[in-house]
């Protein structure tokens, strides 16, 4: 099943997220196998201020898991989260229900 994250980070927090930025990859690197699909959301100038990513798992809670033990999440970079299911219905520009 699909789960996606939505993390917006908490206010003037940039100068965290890039300290911890290095961290974040590597354990993207250690789980990518269980991520469809991630990066970080943009603000108006072009710099992140959040993340998305959508992971293939067994069940929610194993994608709370992973959530759980990212650096992102351990440094308390976000201030507001969303986790959600999520069914792709189109995949680079082709519908697939």
């Amino acid at each position: 099943m699909k789960i996606i994250l939505i993390a917006y980070d908490k206010p003037g927090s940039l100068e965290l997220r890039k300290s911890v930025r290095p961290q974040h990859l590597a354990y993207l690197e250690l789980i990518s196998g269980r991520i469809a699909y991630g990066g970080p959301l943009l603000d108006h100038d072009g710099q992140p201020c959040g993340s998305v990513i959508i992971y293939n798992v067994e069940n929610r809670e194993e994608a709370e898991q992973l959530i759980s033990e990212d650096p992102y999440t351990k440094a308390e970079l976000f201030g507001h989260t969303e986790i959600r299911g999520f069914r792709t219905v189109v995949r680079d520009g082709v519908v697939t229900a």
